[in-house]
This record gives structure tokens, C-alpha cells and sequence, in this order.
């Protein structure tokens, strides 16, 4: 049942307390185009200044032929002036443009860079529990897409505010080095309340995330045990629960939006107050006649701009702080150890063989297994047998590489010969033929009608509707169909290890009797997990696994 208390979930892939730098190195490290980004981002933010430089001198030279015009001597130069300063504001938007659309691409491509390293590295992981689906789901979708705030609006001010004011002081020190000296030192203080006001905000966008993946898996959950909690009456206790989360997602949320408002305000008044010094001190310098008025205006002008990009960095922080946590989160799964390959079987050894196995669940004390040997030889079937719970799953899973052992040795083919069906197999959405043909994707119709046939499924028709959100398929349905899957994969996938866990549970004495005559034509090696009898006369050999929970 889902958790309704309202605590965190403990599944789901939160990105760990950090403190460093504005942007992750990770990311840059792996998205090639991060790291194009930043070149074209630094070229075309140094263009800007540039820009901004030129209308500052354009204005001034217009403000002249103003004054000139306003003292009735001449209006040469006032129209020249005046189309020049419209191209500069042009080509400034221009430039704006340029970079944003830059930005959005970039975050269009690091976005399907970390879905497939996610999608990638969990797929390597298959058994792990680390991460719950509904948090799976959510960090791929709404969490990777909080990457657009990051790089569509915070990078790129993040850019300009480390390019664009040193080329904005180096113009007002040409000037007047005493205002370029106030710029100098006031703008470093942005920052520094940034850095103050971020450490609140990363805390609360941490706790924001980690609410938001409580609610997914929260609902998740609520929708796929709806019929269950409805037959036992306690679909409405489970609403109510689902309110409570939803009520301390709100309040996260809102405590974020609250901060964020702040900070801005916070931001906003020190860099209006760093203009004010600058104007005020230009100001009563013009009046002592120590600074001319040209020159003054020209000062004015550059000065906002210079303090401008560092505002909008303070702005977005909030864009960042929820793209990073996205981002973190990703590679908390695509960083997480990789499952141990089995080692390869030599030519002429057993195909399987265990030496010493031992397998803690992580977060666990007691083994499920504790120093397993078994020797399983080429074209040999194996019945594991044992009491429920004594790791039979653990074992044939530990083989087919979809989990590591603790310790010990463990010899197995590797992966991509291996056909697993498990006890509960899972069905994509599409159509029977579509999930037979995962074990062989080039089988024809034919090849597949076959393959159903030989255990038993002949009611099932190749366009028959299968996953999605309806069962369309019975359990035993679903179990015949994975076996078929399996024996594609061993008669045309190139599997040599065919590994199934309850083959015949549910079934009927002759689909049964059907599947076994099947398993024993595909002449391979084949590892079957069962409790009936009928399973176990037809084996080779049967190994009882004894386990260690009592």
C-alpha cells in the first residue's frame, strides 16, 4: 500500500546535499553539448558587451546632436546618429535571440542525453530497488524537463554575468576609473548574498523534489491497487492520505516560491542601490565640475548594464536550483555500481557453475543465500527446488545478470545468450506478436505463430492487444507468452541458457505436459525453478536450495 504519513520516500533517487559550484561538472563532463554551449555562449556574450559598449558611445553621440539641436546651432548628425543607434539596439536583440535559441537546444540535447544514460544505466540494473518506477517515471519526465529553466533562462545570464561586466568596466575605466572603481567593487556583493540566500533555497528545493516524487509514486501506487483497496473498503482512507501528500507538496512548494520572491527583492535593491552610488557619486562630481556631463551620461548608461546580467543570474537561481536537483537526482541513478558480469565459461567447462555464493539484499543483515556451490554442464536440465523464500529467484537472477552476488564465484554465459522468463513476466504495450518477437526481432509471423504453438498458446492470436493500462492477457496468458518469447530466443536469438522461474504455474495439466515437451526438444542447457512434480520428474537432475531465513 502506498505511504501516507507524509514522509519521504525513501526509493526515490533525491539528489544528495551539495554545495559547490554554480554549474555541475558532471554535466559537462558528459554532455558534449554543454561544453559547446559554453563557447558559443562566451563568443556571443562578448559580442553583447561589445554591443552594449558601442550604444552607450552611440547614445552619447546622439545626446550631442540632441543638445546641439535643442541650442537651435544644427541637426547634422542627428539622423545619422539616431539610425546607428537603431541598428545597435538590432543587432543586441539579435544577439539575445541567437543566444536563446542556443540555450534551448542545448537543453533539448542534455535532456536526451541523461533519458538514455537513465534508461541505460537502469536497464543494467534491471533487479535494482533502489528506485521506484513512479520516481523512475517522474525524474525522466517532469524532473529532466526542469533542465529547460537552467539552461533556457539561468545559463545563459550566468554567461553574460561573467562576461559582460568586465568588458562593461575595462569601457568605464577608459572614462572615469573612480566610477569604474565603485562597479568594481559593489558588483562582487551580488554574489555573495546569491551564495547566503542560495543555501536556504537548496535545502528547500531538495525537500520541493523529494515531495514531488512521494506524490508520484504515492499516486501511482493508489492507481494500481484501486481494485484491491475497493473490494476491502479502504479506497477513501487512501485518498485522504493522498490529500496529506498532496498537502505537503503544497507547502514545499510554497515555502520554495516564498524564498525565491525574497531573494529577488533581496537581489533587486542591492543592485539598484550599487547604481544609485554610482549615479549620485557621478552626480555631485558634475556639479563640482570635477566630471563633464557627456561623460556622466555615458557612465549611466554602462552602469545598469554592467549590474543587469548579475540580477537575472539572482532571478533564475530558482530555475537552476530545480534543474540541478533534476539533474543530480539522474545521475545518483546513472552513477550507481553496476551489476558484477558473471564470468565467462571456458570452452570445455560446466556452462553454470556457483562456488561459495553468498547474496545480502542491500540494507539487509542476514543472506538470503549462504555459500551456494552448484556445477550446472552443457545440455543439461536442472529442477531448483526448496521451500518458498529459500533464494531459488535470487539464484537463477544472480545467473541471468540481472543481480551480483555478495561474494563467491559465479560462472554464467553472458547476457545476451541467456533466455529469462520470469515469474511474473511483464508484457510491453503492443501485440502478442510484438513481445514473442523480442526474443528474435527478425522472426517472421510464421516463426512466431510457431513459437506459441510449441507451448501451448494456440488460442492467442499474433494482432491480440497486450500491456498498456488494461490486462488484456491472464496470468497464465502472459506466462505462455514470455515462454514463447524464450523459445525464439533459444532456437533463433542465439541463446545456449534457457532460465525459468514457476515455467508451469497456473496451468492445466496438458499445457503443462505441452510446455515440458517443449523444454526438452529445445535440446540447450535450461535452469527451471518449480514445485510441481511433473517439472521435476522431466529434469535431469533436481538441486535443493536450502536457504538461510527461517
Amino acid at each position: 500500500m502506498p505511504n501516507t504519513d507524509g514522509a519521504v520516500d525513501q526509493t526515490a533517487p533525491g539528489p544528495p546535499s551539495r554545495s559547490g559550484p554554480p554549474i555541475d561538472p558532471r554535466l559537462v563532463a558528459r554532455a558534449r553539448a554543454t561544453r559547446r554551449y559554453f563557447v558559443a555562449g562566451v563568443i556571443v556574450a562578448s559580442i553583447t558587451a561589445v554591443v552594449v559598449v558601442i550604444q552607450a558611445r552611440q547614445a552619447r553621440v546622439l545626446s550631442q546632436a540632441i543638445a546641439r539641436v535643442v541650442d537651435h546651432q544644427t541637426t547634422d548628425g542627428l539622423a545619422t546618429a539616431a539610425i546607428i543607434l537603431a541598428v545597435v539596439f538590432g543587432a543586441r536583440a539579435l544577439l539575445t535571440w541567437f543566444h536563446s535559441v542556443i540555450a534551448h537546444r542545448t537543453a533539448a540535447a542534455v535532456k536526451s542525453q541523461l533519458r538514455l544514460d537513465v534508461i541505460r544505466s537502469r536497464l543494467a540494473r534491471p533487479s535494482d530497488r533502489e528506485v521506484s518506477t513512479p520516481a523512475l517515471v517522474t525524474l525522466v519526465t517532469r524532473g529532466i524537463d526542469a533542465l529547460d529553466g537552467f539552461y533556457g533562462r539561468y545559463l545563459p545570464q550566468l554567461v553574460m554575468a561573467v562576461t559582460v561586466p568586465i568588458i562593461i568596466i575595462v569601457a568605464i575605466v577608459s572614462a572615469d576609473w573612480s566610477s569604474a572603481a565603485i562597479v568594481a567593487i559593489t558588483i562582487p556583493l551580488i554574489p555573495v548574498f546569491m551564495i547566503l540566500v542560495g543555501w536556504s533555497t537548496e535545502a528547500r528545493t531538495r525537500r520541493r523534489w523529494r515531495t514531488q516524487l512521494l506524490l508520484a509514486r504515492h499516486f501511482a501506487d493508489l492507481v494500481a491497487g484501486l481494485p484491491t483497496l475497493q473490494v476491502f473498503g479502504r479506497a477513501r482512507a487512501q485518498a485522504d492520505g493522498l490529500r496529506r501528500t498532496e498537502g505537503v507538496h503544497r507547502h514545499e512548494t510554497m515555502g520554495t516560491l516564498r524564498v525565491s520572491f525574497l531573494s529577488a527583492l533581496v537581489l533587486e535593491l542591492l543592485a539598484t542601490l550599487s547604481v544609485a552610488v554610482v549615479a549620485v557619486t557621478a552626480g555631485f562630481r558634475v556639479v563640482h565640475g570635477d566630471l563633464d556631463l557627456a561623460t556622466s551620461l555615458f557612465i549611466l548608461i554602462l552602469a545598469p548594464e554592467a549590474y543587469q546580467p548579475v540580477r537575472q543570474v539572482g532571478v533564475h537561481y530558482h530555475d537552476a536550483a530545480d534543474g540541478m536537483a533534476a539533474a543530480e537526482s539522474a545521475f545518483s541513478v546513472i552513477d550507481a555500481d553496476p551489476v558484477t558480469t558473471p564470468t565467462a565459461p571456458s570452452p570445455t567447462g560446466p556452462l553454470v557453475e556457483l562456488s561459495s555464493v553468498t547474496f545480502v539484499p542491500d540494507g539487509a543483515t542476514t543472506p538470503i543465500i549462504s555459500d551456494v556451490s552448484m556445477t550446472i554442464e552443457r545440455g543439461e536440465i536442472v529442477a531448483l527446488t526448496g521451500p518458498s523464500g529459500a533464494g531459488k529467484t535470487t539464484i537463477i537472477t544472480s545467473i541471468a545478470g540481472l543481480s551480483s552476488p555478495t561474494s563467491g564465484t559465479l560462472v554464467a554465459p553472458p547476457r545476451s545468450s541467456i533466455a529469462y522468463v520470469a515469474q511474473h513476466p511483464a508484457m510491453i504495450a503492443g501485440t502478442v506478436a510484438d513481445n514473442v518477437r523480442l526474443g528474435a526481432p527478425d522472426a517472421t509471423d510464421d516463426e512466431v505463430r510457431h513459437a506459441l504453438d510449441r507451448v501451448g498458446a494456440h488460442q492467442l492470436e499474433l494482432n491480440q492487444a497486450t500491456g498498456g493500462t488494461v490486462a488484456t492477457l491472464s496470468a497464465g496468458e502472459q506466462r505462455r507468452v514470455a515462454m514463447a518469447r524464450a523459445v525464439l530466443r533459444v532456437t533463433k536469438g542465439g541463446a545456449i541458457l534457457l532460465v525459468v522461474d514457476e515455467p508451469t504455474a497456473g496451468l492445466d495439466a496438458d499445457t503443462e505436459r505441452t510446455l515440458i515437451e517443449t523444454l526438452r526438444s529445445l535440446d540447450t542447457t535450461a535452469i527451471v525453478v518449480s514445485h510441481r512434480e511433473a517439472v521435476i520428474e522431466a529434469a535431469d537432475r533436481e538441486i535443493i536450495v536450502e536457504g538461510c531465513r527461517s
